[in-house]
C-alpha cells in the first residue's frame, strides 16, 4: 500500500473507493490471510512519463492454491515530493 498515494481512488467492477485508510480497509477485508493473498504478478503493457505525471496500463494475475484470476489495471501517478505514488487506480 506505500505506493498509494494519501489521495488514492480506487476504481474496479465493485465500485469506487477513495483514501488511503478506506481502500487499505478494503483490501484487508477483501485478502484476509497469505492463502487468500496469493502470489501476484503484473505485466506492464506501457509507461507514458510526462513531467511528474505516468500513466501505466498493465495485466495482473493472482495465483492461489484454489484459483487464478486475472484482469488489467490503468494507474496514474504523480510525483509527491521526490516519490512517485498512485493517485488512481483502475482494475478490472
Amino acid at each position: 500500500m506505500i505506493a498509494y498515494s494519501d489521495t488514492i481512488c480506487f476504481i474496479s467492477k465493485k465500485g469506487r473507493t477513495c483514501g488511503k485508510a478506506a481502500v487499505t480497509s478494503n483490501y484487508q477485508q477483501s485478502y484476509p490471510d497469505k492463502a487468500t493473498m496469493g502470489q501476484l504478478q503484473f505485466g506492464i503493457h506501457e509507461v507514458l512519463p510526462a513531467n511528474d505525471r505516468a500513466w501505466v496500463t498493465g495485466s495482473w494475475e493472482l495465483h492461489r492454491e484454489k484459483d487464478t484470476v486475472g484482469g488489467g489495471f490503468s494507474l496514474f501517478w504523480v510525483n509527491e515530493d521526490g516519490n512517485w505514488r498512485i493517485v488512481r487506480d483502475n482494475t478490472y
